[in-house]
């Protein structure tokens, strides 16, 4: 099968587009056969290997799986004896840690959840790690509640578009951060208020927020909770940060750090994979309360350019590849 294989940490031009075989399939496995993959930033660290505290898990000199891609969208090819939720030919999708952007990916049947019916396999690709990340952050670990106010940094991203949504359908009332040329595109998400980060100040003291989740940005944990009320949450998932030896990473462990000092709850955590919010996840998609959104598709065989168009950090919603 054709798949896109690193052999080497750098840029995206060691990417390469390859002839390997199959994945073999166990007995708590499902062979998918890949319609579409979404690129998220854990690939771009991946590839480069990059911040370093990654390295001990993933290789120190050279990565230890060759692979790229956690979600995919497309139809069950073959199942393992003890699979009993699915058959072949049922259209499926999944975040899986590994191995997507192929045309052919193992998935443990754990993690796999029936595609929407309402979306392609593009939009569907677009879905299970970003989906993820913003339900278990606002539901699980922000706690959030009806009435709730709540800032999104980083709200046009793959997550944030989603966090924008989600937290809509919890009955929150939801401000966007994002840059003047999406602010539009923030607003048609459902968002009640707006902020252009280059213009303004989001975390100035004034209004307050019982949740402010960090997806975009630099900002100190010390410097959003400015934004927060009292007893407020600061949840941090990601962000931006040139530092090559631990990077966003530095600013969840200073928020983890502070947290036990302050009145306010401050979050670290990265999501899991799990087949039963994924099926939350796709009723929510079901039913019209919330949508992908998609920024651009790119062959299999541009994948490479894919991820540089990621690097950038000026995607609207997902990167999808075609396979």
């Amino acid at each position: 099968m054709k798949a896109i294989t690193y052999h080497r940490y750098g840029p995206p031009d060691v990417l390469e587009l390859e002839e390997v075989e199959a994945p073999v399939v166990g007995d708590g496995d499902v062979l998918v056969r890949v319609r579409a993959a979404a690129a998220n930033p854990r690939d771009r660290h991946l590839m480069r290997g990059l911040p370093y505290v990654v390295r001990p898990q993933f290789g120190l000199r050279r990565p230890r799986k060759s692979g790229l891609g956690g979600d995919v969208a497309g139809w069950v090819e073959a199942v393992g004896r003890d699979v009993t939720r699915f058959r072949p030919g049922d259209e499926v999708f999944a975040d899986i840690e590994t191995g997507g952007f192929a045309e052919y990916a193992r998935v443990p049947e754990d993690v796999l959840a029936l595609k929407p019916a309402n979306l392609t396999f593009e939009q569907a690709a677009a879905v299970p790690l970003a989906a993820l990340t913003a339900l278990q952050g606002l539901r699980d670990h922000g706690r959030l509640q009806a009435g709730q106010r709540v800032m999104i940094v980083g709200a046009s991203g793959g997550v944030g578009s989603f966090a924008v949504q989600i937290a809509k359908t919890f009955g929150a009332e939801v401000t966007g951060v994002c840059s003047t040329r999406n602010l539009d595109l923030v607003r048609s998400l459902g968002a009640d208020h707006v902020v252009d980060y280059t213009r303004e100040d989001y975390a100035r003291p004034g209004r307050r927020y019982d949740l402010v989740f960090q997806l975009g940005g630099t900002r100190s944990p010390w410097d959003l909770r400015r934004a927060l009320t009292a007893r407020g949450t600061l949840l941090s998932s990601s962000g931006d940060s040139d530092g090559r030896w631990i990077g966003p990473v530095g600013r969840m462990l200073q928020a983890v750090t502070l947290s036990p000092f302050v009145g306010q709850r401050l979050v670290a955590f990265l999501a899991r994979s799990s087949r039963q919010d994924l099926e939350v996840v796709r009723e929510l998609v079901e039913s019209g309360r919330v949508s992908p959104v998609i920024d651009r598709t790119y062959p299999l065989s541009e994948t490479p350019e894919a991820i540089r168009h990621l690097e950038t950090g000026h995607a609207r919603g997902k990167i999808v590849i075609t396979v």
